[in-house]
C-alpha cells in the first residue's frame, strides 16, 4: 500500500509537508545500514501492522526546538518512526552526584521521602475524583437541561404538526455545543482530543509523548469531554478520565507548575522521569477507579500498561490513590444527590447491581457467551477496520483546524438526525408503569400512559442507556428496536472516534454490545419451551457489552476485573473472563486492537512485552545503531556543542570512552552520558578552566539537573563564545559509569528483555574488549517489530 503524503500528530496541527526521503538517516548516523527491498504486493487490509505509519511535524515549543531542520522521520521499508518521540529515563543514572545525595541521606530521609509518595498519591486520588464528580454534575445538569428542552419541544409539535422543527432544534443544539469543544480541541490543544489511553499507554512503555500532561492538556480534556457528551456523540466520559488522572499526577507529583511558572518548592526530589512514571500510573489508576468504581481494576489496568519495574510499595500506593479516588467521587456525589454518607455511586458509571436468582446463569450457557466472545471479536474486528480508513481518510483530507471543527459539527448533526429518525419512524410502545426508570420518557405517537421505546435507548446519556439495557424489564424493547440500534449506533461511534474532540471509546462499546446482547437474550427466551432459563436479558446484554468492549479495545486481564467491579457481582467473573479472553482471541486474528492501531499511526516506537517470536536469527550486531558518536572523559566543549548542535541527528545518549594505554590503543567505554545532562553543564558552564580560576564556585548539584527538568533548554539557546569553545569539560562526576551493555553477539529476544524490563533508554553494545561498537534504542527495536510474517520477510530480503 502506499505511503500517505498527508501527515498528522496526536500533539499538533497539520502541515503541508511532504513525506520525508528515503534518504532520511537513521538513529546514530547509520545511514547506509537499511535493507532495501520492495514493498510486498498483495497486502491484505487487515495486516495494519505492515501498514505505513503517518507522522506530521509538530509545532515546535521550547522543548523541542532542538529539533527544527532534523529529519522527522526513519523509513526502514514501509515502516516509518517518528524521531519526534524520546524514551524516558527510567534507569536512575548513578553518577558521582547522586551517589553522594543518597548516601548523605539518614534513615529517617528515606522514610519522609516514603511518606512523601504516599502523601502524593494521596493527592492524586483526591484530585481525580473532583475532577470526576465535576465531569459527573456539569453534564448531567447540561444534558438534562437540553433533553427537557427538546422533549418539550417534540411534544409541543407533536400535537400541532411541524416536528421538522423539533428535528432542527435538536440538531442545533447538539451542533453548537459540539462545536465548542471541537475549536477548543482543534485549535489550542490537538493532543487532547479522543480519550487519550493511546498517549497514556506510550507513557507507561517509555516513552516522552509531547505536551500529554501539560495542565493546559488538561483544561481542554475536561471541557472537550463535557461538550462532547452533552453535545449527543456517540462517546463516553469514562476513558478521558484516565488521560485527565495522569495528567494530575504528573503536575502534582512535580511540586510545580511550568505552564504557570509557579515553585512550590515541595516535592523537589521527584523530578526526574523514575519517579514521574510511577506517580503517572497511579494516576492513570485513580483514572480508571473514578470511571468505573474499580479500584482493582485501575491498579491491574496499569500493571498490564506499564513495564515490570513494579515492587509492592508501588503497587499499595497506586491502590491507595485508586481507592481516595473512588471515594471522594462517592462523597461529593452523594452530597450532589442530597444522600450524605450515601456512598452508592462509585464511578462515573454505575451499571447497577446484578443480583437474584432470575440472572444466575448454568453451565450449559458457557457455550452460548464463548460464542457471544467470538461475535463480538468479529465486531470489533469490523469496528477497528473502518475507523482505521476513516482515520486515513482524516489524515489526508481533513488535517486542517477548521476542516476538523466542520467534521464534528457534522458528526453531531447527523447523530441527532439519525436518532430523530428511528424514533419517529419505531412504534415500539411500552407501557409506562408507576415504578419506571426512564429519565425523559417521550410518548410522541404512542398512547396514553405509554412511552416511545426508541427513545429510552437514543434520548439518553450514554450511561443511562447501558443501564437501561442492562435492568428493564423483559419485555421493555422489542428484538426490532434492538436490532435497529445496534445497527445505527455501531457505525455512528465508529464515524465517532477520531474526531477533534474529547471522547471515549468504552461507554459507545458497552452500549452496542448490551444492545446486541439483550438481543440475543430475547431470541434465546423465544425459541425455549421454558423460559426461566433465559428469564433475564440482561445478563446477555452484560456479556454482550464486555464481548464488544474486549473486541474493540482488547483488554483481558484489566478489563475482566473492572467488569465485575462495576456490576456487584464475582459470579460474573469467569463467564466475562472467557468472554473477553475469546473476542481477543477471534479480534486477533484479523487485526489489532483499536488503541495499538492508533499508536501505530502515530509512528510511536511501542514496544510490546515480547519480542517477535521468529527474531532468535537476530543479533544485537544487526539490531543496534552505528557508528555510534562518542565522547572523551575529558572533552573540548567546542566538540559537545558541535554534537549536540548537528541537525542531521538525533543524538540522546553518548558513551564516554577513555584511552588506556598509549594513543594507538582503541577507545573503551567508561560511562554514558545524556543530552540534558549536557545541557545543563553548558547552561552553567562546568568548564576545567573555569574551575581553576573561580576557587569559589558553586559545585553543580543534583538540584540543578532537577530544576532543569523536564523542559531543558535547546543547544540553540546556550551562548558559548569562541574562547570557552577552547575549555575542556570533565563529565567523570556526571556520566553515569555504570550502564548496561551486552556482547554483539546477543540475541534480539535476550537484548529486547533486557531493555523492556529494565525500562531502558540506551544500551551499549560493546565487543570483547569492552570497545563501543554500536547502540541500542527504543527504535532500533521497534524497526523489528512489524508485525505479522514481518520478520520472515526481513529475513528473506537479508538473503
Amino acid at each position: 500500500m502506499a505511503n500517505i503524503t498527508k501527515k498528522v500528530s496526536w500533539s499538533s496541527r497539520a502541515d503541508e509537508s511532504g513525506a520525508v526521503g528515503e534518504g532520511t538517516p537513521l538513529l546514530n548516523g547509520s545511514e547506509q545500514r537499511r535493507l532495501s527491498r520492495q514493498p510486498s504486493e498483495g497486502g491484505s487490509i487487515f495486516q495494519i501492522g505492515r501498514l505505513s505509519t503517518v507522522d506530521l511535524e509538530e509545532e515546535i515549543t521550547s522543548e523541542e526546538d532542538s529539533l527544527a531542520g532534523r529529519p522527522k522521520e526513519i523509513p526502514h521499508n514501509e515502516k516509518l518512526l517518528s524521531l519526534k518521540y524520546e524514551s524516558l529515563d527510567y534507569d536512575n543514572i548513578e553518577n558521582q552526584l547522586f551517589l553522594e545525595e543518597e548516601r548523605r541521606m539518614s534513615h529517617m530521609g528515606f522514610r519522609c521521602l516514603e511518606i512523601s509518595r504516599w502523601v502524593v498519591c494521596g493527592l492524586i486520588g483526591f484530585l481525580t475524583g473532583l475532577i470526576a464528580c465535576f465531569i459527573d454534575i456539569v453534564v448531567e445538569e447540561l444534558a438534562g437541561f437540553k433533553y427537557q428542552v427538546v422533549k418539550e419541544n417534540i411534544e409541543k409539535f407533536t400535537e400541532v404538526g411541524g416536528l421538522s422543527i423539533s428535528l432542527l432544534l435538536w440538531a442545533v443544539l447538539n451542533s453548537a455545543i459540539v462545536m465548542v469543544g471541537a475549536i477548543i480541541v482543534a485549535f489550542f490543544e490537538p493532543i487532547a482530543a479522543g480519550s487519550g489511553i493511546p498517549q497514556i499507554k506510550c507513557y507507561l512503555n517509555g516513552i516522552k509523548i509531547p505536551r500529554v500532561v501539560r495542565l493546559k492538556t488538561l483544561l481542554v480534556k475536561v471541557f472537550g469531554v463535557i461538550c462532547s457528551v452533552v453535545g449527543g456523540l456517540a462517546v463516553g466520559k469514562e476513558g478521558p478520565m484516565i488521560h485527565s488522572g495522569a495528567v494530575v499526577a504528573a503536575g502534582v507529583s512535580q511540586g510545580r507548575s511550568t505552564s504557570l511558572k509557579r515553585d512550590f518548592k515541595i516535592f523537589e526530589y521527584f523530578r526526574r522521569d523514575t519517579e514521574k512514571r510511577d506517580f503517572v500510573s497511579a494516576g492513570a489508576a485513580a483514572g480508571v477507579s473514578a470511571a468505573f468504581g474499580a479500584p482493582v481494576g485501575g491498579v491491574l489496568f496499569s500493571l498490564e500498561e506499564g513495564a515490570s519495574f513494579w515492587n509492592q510499595m508501588l503497587t499499595w500506593r497506586i491502590f491507595f490513590a485508586s481507592m481516595i479516588s473512588t471515594f471522594t467521587l462517592n462523597f461529593f456525589l452523594s452530597v450532589y444527590h442530597q444522600k450524605p454518607g450515601d456512598l452508592s455511586n462509585p464511578g462515573l458509571i454505575n451499571f447497577g447491581r446484578f443480583q437474584g436468582d432470575s440472572v444466575a446463569y448454568n453451565l450449559y450457557e458457557i457455550p452460548l457467551f464463548i460464542a457471544m466472545g467470538a461475535i463480538g471479536g468479529l465486531l470489533g474486528a469490523l469496528f477497528n477496520v473502518l475507523n482505521y480508513w476513516l482515520t486515513i481518510f482524516r489524515i489526508r483530507y481533513v488535517h486542517r483546524p477548521c476542516l476538523q471543527m466542520m467534521e464534528a459539527m457534522l458528526v453531531a448533526a447527523v447523530t441527532a438526525t439519525v436518532s430523530f429518525t428511528m424514533i419517529y419512524f419505531s412504534n415500539d410502545c411500552q407501557p409506562l408503569g408507576p415504578e419506571h426508570t426512564e429519565e425523559y420518557p417521550l410518548q410522541l405517537f404512542c398512547a396514553d400512559g405509554e412511552y416511545n421505546s426508541m427513545a429510552t435507548a437514543f434520548f439518553n446519556t450514554p450511561e443511562r442507556s447501558v443501564r437501561s439495557l442492562f435492568h428493564n424489564q423483559p419485555g421493555t424493547y422489542n428484538p426490532l428496536t434492538l436490532g435497529l440500534f445496534t445497527l445505527t449506533y455501531f457505525f455512528l461511534a465508529c464515524w465517532t472516534y477520531g474526531l477533534a474532540v474529547s471522547a471515549g471509546v468504552f461507554i459507545p462499546s458497552l452500549l452496542i454490545g448490551a444492545a446486541w446482547g439483550r438481543l440475543c437474550g430475547i431470541l434465546l427466551a423465544s425459541i425455549t419451551s421454558t423460559s426461566s432459563i433465559w428469564a433475564d436479558p440482561g445478563k446477555y446484554a452484560l456479556i454482550g457489552a464486555a464481548a464488544q468492549l474486549g473486541g474493540i479495545v482488547r483488554m483481558t486481564l484489566s478489563l475482566t476485573v473492572i467488569m465485575v467491579e462495576a456490576t456487584g457481582n464475582v459470579t460474573y467473573g469467569l463467564p466475562i473472563m472467557l468472554v473477553l479472553m475469546t473476542a481477543k482471541i477471534v479480534g486477533d486474528y484479523f487485526v489489532e486492537g483499536l488503541y495499538d492501531i492508533h499508536i501505530k499511526l502515530q509512528s510511536v516506537p511501542f514496544l510490546h512485552w515480547e519480542a517477535p517470536a521468529t527474531s532468535h536469527w537476530l543479533t544485537a550486531r544487526e539490531v543496534m545503531s552505528s557508528p555510534v558518536t562518542c565522547l572523551n572523559r575529558i572533552e573540548k566543549v567546542g566538540k559537545i556543542v558541535d554534537t549536540l548542535s548537528n541537525t542531521s541527528t538525533n543524538h540522546n545518549g553518548f558513551p564516554v570512552v577513555v584511552q588506556v594505554s598509549g594513543n594507538d590503543e582503541p577507545a573503551k567505554l567508561c560511562g554514558l552520558i545524556l543530552r540534558s545532562q549536557l545541557i545543563v553543564l553548558l547552561k552553567h558552564k562546568v568548564f576545567v578552566e573555569l574551575a581553576r580560576s573561580r576557587l569559589t564556585q558553586r559545585k553543580l548539584q543534583l538540584k540543578d539537573f532537577r530544576d532543569a527538568y523536564p523542559r531543558f533548554p535547546p543547544i540553540q539557546s546556550i551562548h558559548v563564545s569562541q574562547d570557552e569553545r577552547e575549555c575542556m569539560m570533565d563529565l567523570t562526576e556526571f556520566m553515569n559509569p555504570t550502564p548496561y551493555t551486552v556482547p554483539q553477539d546477543t540475541s534480539l529476544p535476550r537484548v529486547f528483555k533486557l531493555f523492556r524490563a529494565l525500562g531502558l533508554r540506551h544500551l551499549v553494545v560493546v565487543d570483547d574488549e569492552n570497545r563501543v561498537i554500536g547502540l541500542v534504542t527504543r527504535k532500533d527495536l521497534a524497526r523489528y517489530h512489524l508485525g505479522k510474517h514481518g520478520l520472515e520477510e526481513l529475513q528473506l530480503a537479508q538473503t
